[in-house]
């Protein structure tokens, strides 16, 4: 907090900043807490003492997460421990075996040499992967008089100029290896190891004044060089002055940047860095740029602005008594760091001057760290709780799952991208119609790749790259398919095929179409454009396609007319479900996976979904993975059940909920123990079934509680909040939404570079004040070429009327 420190319960061992620690001892009467602070100092390179005086204490909530890495060598720090017992806030001063009883000592011992979650969470993060090469101390550097020049460059073995490694014993230039994917080198850098022995090697194009990547043969993996300058020096290379190029080409002098990497990220073009609330960068956690492209987009958005920025000091005062596991908090804390400009402040010259002269230049340190937001929001999911690349537009959807389900004030911002989808599905034979609103937040736009304006140029490309990848010669300069925009929302628009299509008229599976049309118009439109598909061989790819994304859209004529004159309604039948005798012969529609698997949703969930709704189609088990995707086991792969256990399963399938939620004792004691009552407990516990985290934030939601509860009004209870996300219901009148004219405007898109959703990089352009901004993680650059054409998902906000 604001005063430095942490108070930690030693009932509970929750931890509390100084404005709730009076509350949470007033509600429980705990007395007895742990105070911890953290004195930083700042080291003076070369100084004796290497410190300066105390800067500033830690602070709980806000300035915990900024990009600065406080266990770095730049900083040293001393922590003070006290025991403190209130009311009468009476301080002990640790260690104090003498004045303490031996349990009391045990306890704050243990908890002193407990790692944070911070430091929990590290040996997964890139930075500490990377470990300083056996071979860096001791290398021979031949005194050959080899002096590379600043750009330029060629392998010395053949005629390619990306990908280059220049060797650290002997300075010899020499292509990378040849890639699965058509790019790469002819493995020269390897082959000249296996000759000479010279074990490190750097990528020609990574050299910046912060270091470069360096990779030994040797040791097979990326390694660090703690003495790179000096090793690059000997070769006539001064690190200051050199700026990364991706594939050493400079000032365009020899081919155009046309590579995705390239253009997305605005490579060759200098960038005027942007400082200020709103330009605030985001480290990556390791592969965590979908989280901080996502979180860029939605934090540009005036009503959750408004709903965690603006609500942020009640918000802080409501916390729970753990506010690293409430949601609100977390958003809260997030929006803070990015809008506030506290850490995103400009470089001051004299300070950079200073570090130049000392030959010490190191990036200002700005920016805030979401390590603790992706490890509270990616609890329980298999992927986003991973340091694995994930799908951008996947993790919206999640995001938003949580935002309906912790609601903050009267004001739900998630409203602005609800929209209502008018599906509606025909008959072929009987021609008669069946009318259907879901809920939905993005628009999926196929990519008409048929519309291909420049087919002769494509097929062109084509044959020259496959006869260069047989010769392993360097492949052709790309070309793009580009492709309209107005012919994807034509696909948009276009019927398509039911697959196993069950008519009720027919009581039989027949031939079904179906049409997709707007019932409600959001405020603000998400747009994804289906980049993602799947081969012949079931491996996903990548359409690297440019479409002319419009500044301004209208699509007005989408809107739904609903049951037209003359049209005869389906009935209101549903079909058999069939449970075969033996589970194991029940073969899986390969072809509703795909579909589902299309949309954006893990393959294993689309499998599982097909499987427990019987193969009755796509449609069918659509419903299955909306009411299924917050579980834990939701992408992990299918068990078929043995014999005898289908029906359980599928009860489970169609969410059944009994009645029976009796808390198990163990549960109710612990709560108990923190200074709760029994009834209290019990009730918190059914109301949250039987979640131990949920039902202590429960208690502090409800400071009245009943003195009994039905258990029938607890498992509906329980129910509404589970489907939340599907309908966001309130009371009898539907899902809310806010409908309106179907005219927007751009005001941000995201990009994704890389071959798959599970591989690549992530980067965020939005407009504001005027001009388009490009967010890289770290890196909050005003964009001079913004690539709207290359986006993955397109934000839009509605035209006023």
């Amino acid at each position: 907090d604001s005063e430095g420190g942490l108070y930690v319960c030693m009932n509970t061992f929750l931890g509390f900043g100084r404005e709730h620690i009076e509350r949470h001892y007033r509600k429980t009467g705990q007395c007895v807490y742990l105070h911890l602070k953290r004195h930083l100092r700042q080291k003076v390179p070369g100084a004796s003492g290497g410190a300066l005086p105390k800067r500033r204490n830690a602070k709980l909530f806000l300035d915990l997460e900024i990009s600065s890495d406080l266990n770095s060598d730049d900083f040293e720090y001393e922590d003070e421990a006290k025991l403190v017992i209130f009311p009468d806030h009476y301080e002990i001063s640790l260690p104090n075996i003498e004045e303490l009883p031996a349990l009391v000592t045990i306890a704050c011992d243990a908890l002193l040499s407990a790692k944070s979650p911070y430091r929990k969470q590290e040996p997964d993060s890139w930075e500490e992967e990377l470990q300083a090469s056996k071979h860096a101390k001791t290398l021979v550097q031949l005194d050959n008089g080899v002096r590379i020049p600043p750009s330029g460059w060629k392998c010395s073995r053949c005629d390619l100029r990306e990908n280059l490694w220049l060797n650290l014993s002997d300075g010899s230039v020499l292509c990378g290896k040849w890639f699965f994917d058509g790019s790469g080198g002819n493995g020269h850098a390897v082959e000249h190891y296996r000759d000479t022995g010279y074990p490190l090697a750097v990528k020609l194009g990574t050299i910046t004044p912060d270091g470069a990547d360096v990779y030994s043969f040797d040791e097979e993996e990326p390694v660090l060089d703690p003495h790179i300058a000096k090793h690059l020096a000997h070769f006539g290379i001064d690190m200051l002055q050199m700026q990364v190029t991706d594939n050493g080409l400079r000032d365009n002098d020899i081919k155009p940047r046309v590579s995705e990497w390239e253009v997305i990220q605005e490579a060759g073009v200098k960038l005027k860095p942007m400082y200020g609330p709103g330009y605030t960068g985001m480290k990556n956690l390791g592969n965590s740029c979908y989280l901080n492209a996502v979180m860029q987009a939605i934090f540009s958005i005036p009503e959750f602005q408004r709903a965690y920025v603006g609500n942020l000091p009640r918000i802080f005062d409501y916390s729970p008594l753990d506010p690293t596991q409430d949601f609100n908090t977390q958003m809260a804390k997030l929006g803070h760091g990015l809008l506030s400009g506290q850490y995103s402040k400009p470089p001051v010259k004299s300070e950079l001057i200073e570090q130049v002269m000392k030959e010490e230049h190191k990036p200002q340190h700005n920016g805030i760290s979401p390590r603790m937001f992706k490890a509270f929001i990616s609890k329980g999911h298999p992927e986003f709780s991973s340091n694995r690349q994930q799908d951008a537009q996947e993790f919206f959807l999640h995001l938003i799952n949580l935002v309906e389900r912790n609601p903050v004030g009267s004001e739900n911002p998630s409203d602005v991208f609800r929209f209502l989808v008018e599906e509606r599905t025909q008959c072929c034979q009987s021609r008669k119609v069946r009318y259907t609103d879901r809920v939905d937040y993005i628009m999926q736009l196929p990519v008409a790749m048929e519309a291909a304006t420049n087919k002769d140029e494509l097929i062109a490309y084509e044959l020259k790259r496959r006869e260069a990848e047989a010769a392993r010669r360097p492949l052709p300069e790309l070309v793009r398919a580009k492709i309209p925009f107005s012919a994807c929302l034509q696909a948009f628009s276009e019927p398509s095929n039911v697959e196993d299509f069950w008519s009720s008229a027919l009581q039989a599976k027949s031939a079904g179409v179906k049409t997709s049309r707007f019932a409600s118009f959001p405020e603000y439109l998400v747009v994804q454009i289906k980049k993602f598909t799947f081969g012949l061989d079931w491996i996903p790819k990548k359409l690297d396609v440019s479409i002319d994304m419009p500044d301004f859209l209208d699509i007005t004529h989408l809107r739904a007319r609903g049951l037209q004159p003359g049209e005869e309604e389906l009935p209101d039948i549903a079909p058999p479900i069939v449970i075969p005798d033996d589970p194991k012969a029940l073969d899986i529609d390969e072809s509703s996976v795909m579909q589902l698997a299309e949309m954006g949703f893990p393959l294993e969930a689309c499998r599982k979904a097909v499987y427990y709704t019987g193969n009755l189609g796509a449609e069918v088990a659509f419903n299955w993975i909306i009411a299924h995707m917050e579980e834990p086991d939701f992408a992990e792969p299918l068990v078929i059940p043995a014999f005898g256990e289908v029906a359980s399963s599928g009860a489970a399938a169609l969410g059944a909920v009994g009645l029976d939620n009796q808390p198990p004792e163990e549960m109710v004691a612990i709560i108990i123990s923190m200074g709760f009552q029994r009834n209290v407990a019990i009730q918190a516990l059914k109301a949250t079934n039987n979640n131990l985290e949920r039902a202590l934030e429960w208690i502090f939601s409800h400071p009245d509680p009943e003195e009994e509860s039905d258990p029938a009004l607890d498992t509906m209870d329980m129910e509404n909040n589970a489907n939340a996300n599907i309908l966001a219901e309130t009371g009898s009148e539907g899902p809310r939404i806010k409908d309106g004219p179907g005219r927007y405007e751009l005001f941000g898109f995201i990009s994704h570079m890389g071959t798959s959703t599970m591989s690549g990089h992530y980067v965020c352009h939005l407009r504001k004040e005027g001009r388009w901004v490009i967010y890289n993680d770290l890196r909050v650059c005003a964009s001079e070429r913004p690539p709207k054409d290359l986006g993955y998902i397109y934000f839009y906000h509605r035209i006023p009327s």
